[in-house]
């Protein structure tokens, strides 16, 4: 599997490809661990306005650059903030998932988690024009005219809004996955490496198996 990125798209995408892993219910230690960060972040984000989280500012500019509204469709990682200063903290979903929404957390930046085996052909992230769309993992339709996106050779499957149904993983089938790390725009590179070294270590204690990784620019 390639992943291209189109030349009209600026920016750093962070990629790793994990094989032969096992997707379950997070283990007891690892949910306590996400609870408690959350219940540190709820703290640290009740007198914080959402323009004062470094990665979200650097996001929402991202969507004003490339057309997008970012009050009406917020980047991921905002939305999940806005839920953490709400008191409205995350139930457990699965380990993948789980450990998506820890690393956007801690991090400040979106991500997406693909089932590889869901995947068709090359990657390309592009930016949506008016036919672009997909069904979201919120059951809505949604648009990505102006917005970033990931597709495969069947259609776009994720963004840095909300991901696609067809791509989720499941406890059931996912055995190999596809992670993208969308990088605020001020990171060097060598932080990008070191980012994706640790998120990838930190999965792979989880779910075992193997992965490679490496950053697009």
């Amino acid at each position: 599997m390639r992943v291209l990125v189109a030349e009209n798209v600026a920016g750093k995408f962070g990629i790793i490809f994990y094989k032969d892993i096992t997707v379950g219910s997070s283990p007891q230690m690892l949910k306590g661990r996400i609870r408690l960060f959350q219940e540190s972040l709820h703290l640290d984000l009740e007198d914080k306005d959402m323009k004062d989280i470094p990665g979200v500012a650097e996001w929402r500019s991202v969507f004003k650059e490339t057309g997008t509204d970012p009050s009406r469709y917020r980047p991921s990682v905002e939305a999940l903030y806005r839920r953490i200063k709400k008191g409205q903290f995350l139930e457990p979903l699965n380990s993948a998932v789980d450990l998506n929404n820890f690393f956007s957390m801690k991090y400040e930046i979106p991500l997406g988690i693909y089932d590889a085996d869901k995947i068709t052909g090359d990657v390309r992230i592009s930016v949506g024009d008016e036919t672009a769309g997909y069904e979201g993992l919120n059951g809505r339709e949604i648009k990505l005219f102006n917005m970033l996106y990931t597709s495969d050779e069947a259609g776009p499957f994720g963004s840095p809004f909300v991901d696609s149904r067809r791509t989720s993983v499941s406890e059931e089938s996912t055995t190999s996955a596809l992670h993208v790390v969308y990088f605020k725009p001020s990171m060097e590179s060598g932080e990008c490496e070191e980012m994706l070294a640790a998120i990838s270590e930190m999965f792979l204690q989880v779910h075992g198996g193997t992965s490679e990784y490496w950053v697009l620019d």
